[in-house]
């Protein structure tokens, strides 16, 4: 970071997006940075608006209330900034920040194009309007909502680059409205043609499993476009949807779905109907409907294009009509070739995320058909691409192109919404350095639109729980405030029309299956507004969200009873809890974790209540809190610290919820590392227990059982997938076997972002940097010095600048460590490093030589105690894949009893397996190498 010479102000915007500065509501929210000589201290920042009046208000602008008289619908304006210091000098005032006012004038009574007479189901369709635009025309504005998604172009050229316009929200509750400023697309004097193609999308989508699909939404999209022209002298000319509009449900996309995939037919394409003077006379009146609701502009960034990526190798087909390409990253988005071939040449692209046997695996996409077809109408250099899908692949299989291929012509389109990283981690270990990457890989693919579970199969929808789970680690590597502050507003809208309770899909398309309300899920209520607090200072959220906090907190005491405890009921409990045969069947009491979670959500809900300065509120919650953290004691922990479920999970959850006296928290973690070490170290949690054990661990005193977890290379753990070549995580552990084939379960994602929580504990336990107070007024760095690893480093865009820590081991003396952190200006840090007492340091670049203890690895062979083994780097891998390279049947026969536990020896397990003395001996010579 480079460290500013004067103070000044950058990055001056309005709303939560951060692409550009439109005010979705009269009173958006302000926002800037602070540049500065550490030691130069300031006081207060003004504002003016249009050279106006100065506002003082605090100095750094994180989420600022919008000081000024609201604004009106349309209009623009020129926002500045400069910041004051203690001793009274002042900033330049700041760049302008431009902001257009993006929100509908007034009541929105346009109404709705559809077809008349639709043909099929979903059925897209083309929409144009010629005008005449006068030359007194200086300023336009397109405002678009849609039941569906669509592109506009106006004189033939897009008005921006978004996709899949206007997004995806609980469209019975919020109608989303796109605002694009077109005026640099306007002919004045001239006639103008705006141009519209909409398709189903999300709308006319077809949800649920099997037999029980169904639209939910409607069968027929549908748009409302609405041009504004703002003359000279200030009055506003609307080009409405209306009966001059002209449609034509025969345009060259033939049908759309984002499980099915787009069908495009270049001989239907009407040339020239985008521009003035096509012909439309052949073309329907539009059938009209009323809006039925307000539409919202919605403060998040879109989706966009966001990379282009080369096809990386051309496996082996075993039929030499379809061609396979191999991205070489598993990706979010679709694929663009360039082509030349006869007319009516048919040309099918199939997606899938893994080749089985010369051939595309598709069995983990049910019902998705994820096929784009393409029919050429002759053109030379025929550029093809989807409109209105996305798939989530890494493979595809292309059929019926004509001539040789050449991968050059093909190129994998990168989709998601256009959030802004922030967040970077790398370290000694490559395999680390890749886990990290494969997590932002998986987030930015499932943040389309909304925070979905996974981007192939027929579902791609806003799980609560796997969003709850990632959002911590969401907020360490993107902007990502703007983009769950709108899904969290759909999160209350479903809450509302179910009386609090929250249900585990938001939107709530799935039926009966969505409405579960599960413990875990519906607490992304109170976790996320939580996060966003935290590491984004948006006060705003959290009080937006204090009621439905509130409504949860209160349908769950009413489930629960009396007692306190929630055990009624369907829960999703631990979800994928490794350990078990079934998703649902974790070892972990459903109960235990169900009033877990109820412990804390009531004390999240207290928390905030607390911020808005409700105090008799937050005592009420506060009470509660502690009543179901004794019940848990009384119900679930005995009295020498175990747990009712003696499971990693609950430890985990008793831990980090601070669910247990302070005299029982070191025998937990102390059961906690026993339990892992008993498995070989290998994951024994799901969904819920994952983002939780390690810093379960790390707190408390067991930070070689953390490393042992997270440097485990066995199935299942968090580097085992590396090691079949995974770029994404997987929904489950063992999505692929380690022989190379598919988990045989229909449920079988290999892009799924729950897993990789362990994320935010890459940054804020290994990194070392942490946010300790809201927004990042205040930082902590505390390095966790893994002793397998020579050095890591971290660096966050926080609120306030960015801030970074990296250590280094010292290559010649042992057990010294080079510690290195920039803090941004306005911002305190306080510092452990393990070897003092904690200490606070001011903005500015700093260094810190510390020490950390050495340890020493004892030989190790086949009569070495089994809990000496499996605390050793590799052993019981090595002692794993030893016995499956003799016999794969005996490898699973002792990999499903082992238990490394202390008091027996490795020698007398192998010979319950009838391992043969030379693989015994070659056991003891390969764990003898370990140690040397």
């Amino acid at each position: 970071m480079t460290v500013a010479k004067e103070p000044r102000i950058v990055g001056l915007r309005v709303g939560r997006r951060r692409d550009l500065s439109v005010a979705a509501s009269p009173r958006p929210p302000v926002s800037w940075l602070v540049e500065a000589p550490a030691a130069w201290e300031a006081t207060r920042a003004e504002l003016r608006l249009d050279g106006g009046t100065t506002v003082a208000t605090r100095p750094y602008g994180i989420l600022e209330d919008w000081p000024f008289a609201p604004l009106r619908a349309g209009a623009a304006h020129r926002l500045e900034a400069r910041v004051i210091g203690a001793d009274g000098t002042a900033s330049a005032w700041s760049e302008p920040c431009e902001i257009r006012a993006g929100f509908p004038a007034e009541a929105w009574n346009a109404p709705f194009l559809r077809l008349a007479s639709p043909r099929r189901t979903a059925q897209p369709f083309l929409a144009r309007r010629d005008f005449e635009v006068a030359e007194t025309v200086v300023a336009a504005e397109l405002q678009v909502t849609a039941h569906g998604v669509y592109r506009a172009r106006l004189n033939g050229v897009e008005v921006d680059d978004a996709v899949l316009n206007p997004g995806w929200t609980a469209y019975q509750h919020r109608l989303p409205l796109h605002l694009t400023d077109v005026t640099p697309l306007v002919r004045v004097g001239a006639t103008n043609t705006l141009a519209v193609e909409v398709a189903g999308g999300w709308y006319t989508e077809a949800y649920g499993f099997g037999e029980t699909a169904e639209r939910f939404y409607g069968d027929q999209p549908a748009a409302s476009p609405l041009l504004r022209l703002r003359h000279r002298d200030g009055h506003v000319q609307e080009i409405r949807p209306d009966d001059r509009w002209r449609l034509s449900g025969d345009g060259e996309l033939v049908s759309s779905g984002l499980y099915a995939g787009d069908e495009i037919d270049l001989c239907r394409r009407p040339r020239g109907w985008e521009a003035a003077g096509f012909d439309d006379a052949a073309w329907e009146t539009p059938a009209l409907s009323e809006p039925g609701r307000q539409p919202e502009a919605i403060d998040v960034e879109p989706v966009r294009r966001i990379r282009s990526l080369p096809v990386a190798a051309m496996p082996a087909s075993d039929d030499p009509e379809r061609v396979l390409l191999d991205f070489g990253q598993n990706l979010v988005g679709r694929v663009r070739f360039r082509v030349s071939g006869p007319a009516g040449t048919r040309i099918v692209l199939r997606h899938a995320e893994a080749p089985e046997g010369g051939r595309l695996n598709t069995r983990p996409l049910r019902a998705a058909a994820a096929t784009d077809t393409f029919i050429l109408d002759g053109a030379a250099d025929t550029v093809c691409e989807p409109r209105f899908t996305f798939h989530g692949f890494r493979y595809v299989e292309v059929t019926g192109y004509p001539g040789e291929l050449d991968p050059a012509d093909f190129t994998a389109v990168v989709l998601h919404t256009d959030l802004r990283r922030t967040g970077w981690f790398s370290c000694s270990d490559e395999r680390l350095t890749r886990l990290h990457e494969n997590i932002v890989w998986s987030f930015a693919g499932n943040a389309l639109a909304l925070p979905t579970d996974c981007p192939q199969r027929d579902e791609r929808l806003g799980w609560t729980g796997d969003a709850q789970v990632f959002a911590p680690t969401a907020a360490s590597l993107f902007d990502a405030d703007a983009f769950f502050a709108s899904w969290l507003e759909d999160v209350a809208a479903e809450q509302r029309a179910r009386g609090g309770r929250v249900p585990t899909v938001v939107p709530q398309t799935l039926g009966r299956l969505g409405e579960t309300m599960a413990a875990g899920w519906g607490d992304a209520v109170t976790v996320i507004p939580t996060v966003l607090h935290e590491r984004f200072g948006d006060q705003r959220v959290l009080e937006r969200m204090t009621d439905a906090m509130r409504a949860w907190v209160d349908a769950v005491a009413d489930a629960a009873g009396p007692e306190r405890l929630w055990e009624r009921g369907f829960q999703y409990g631990d979800w994928l809890d490794p350990t078990s045969a079934r998703p649902d069947k974790a070892k972990t009491d459903p109960g235990l974790i169900a009033t877990a979670y109820f412990a804390r959500s009531a004390r999240l809900t207290a928390d905030a209540l607390a911020r808005s300065d409700d105090a008799p509120a937050a005592g009420r919650y506060a009470a509660l809190a502690a009543e179901v953290r004794d019940a848990f004691v009384a119900s679930y922990v005995t009295p020498r610290g175990r747990l009712a479920s003696d499971a990693p999970t609950a430890y985990a959850l008793a831990l980090e919820f601070d669910l247990l006296p302070v005299s029982l928290r070191s025998a937990a973690a102390e059961r906690l590392a026993f339990l892992l070490r008993a498995g070989g170290y290998r994951m024994a949690t799901g969904f819920l227990g994952t983002p939780l054990v390690l810093d379960a661990l790390l707190s408390n005193g067991q930070e070689w059982a953390a490393e042992r977890l997270l440097l485990q290379t066995m199935c299942p753990s968090w580097l085992y997938p590396l090691s079949q070549g995974a770029t994404t995580m997987w929904e489950r552990w063992d999505a692929v076997r380690p022989d190379g084939s598919l988990h045989p379960s229909g449920m079988t994602s290999l892009n799924h972002y729950a897993l990789g929580s362990v994320g935010d504990v890459l940054h804020r336990r290994v990194g070392g940097l942490a946010c300790a107070e809201p927004g990042w007024a205040q930082v902590r760095i505390q390095p966790w010095f893994v002793s397998a690893l020579e050095h890591a480093d971290v660096a966050h865009d926080t609120p306030r600048g960015r801030a970074s820590v990296s250590w280094e081991r010292d290559a010649d003396i042992r057990g010294q460590i080079r510690v290195r952190a920039q803090v941004p200006h306005g911002v305190t840090a306080i510092v452990d490093l393990g070897d003092r007492a904690p200490f606070p340091v001011g903005a500015g670049t700093h260094t810190w030589d510390a020490t950390t203890p050495v340890r020493t690895l004892a030989p190790i062979g086949v009569d070495s105690d089994l809990a000496l083994i499996a605390d050793t780097p590799d052993a019981c891998a090595v002692v794993s894949r030893s016995i499956a390279g003799h016999s794969p049947e005996m490898a699973a026969e002792f990999d499903a009893y082992i238990r490394w536990v202390p008091g027996s020896r490795l020698r007398d397990e192998l010979a319950a397996v009838s391992a043969p003395d030379a693989l015994v001996t070659y056991i003891d010579g390969a764990l003898a190498a370990l140690t040397h």
